[in-house]
């Protein structure tokens, strides 16, 4: 898919110093990869806490294994 992005040039120049990333493209390609996993796990955080165990015996489980 071609689409055309209005990045700013400096920070662009800057993002492909930092990294080895041999064309545009596959820098915003590494950065959207980037992006989507720490959306993910930010999403993960927001569950801790959230899921309740009651009447959970992990002693009883280990002797289980």
């Amino acid at each position: 898919m071609v689409t055309q992005l209005n990045i700013n040039e400096s920070l662009l120049q800057e993002a492909l110093a930092l990294d080895d990333q041999a064309t545009v493209d596959t820098l915003v390609e590494t950065a959207l990869r980037e992006y989507v996993q720490r959306r993910k796990r930010l999403k993960l955080l927001d569950l801790f806490g959230t899921v309740d165990y009651e009447d959970y015996d992990y002693k009883q489980q280990r002797q289980q294994a």
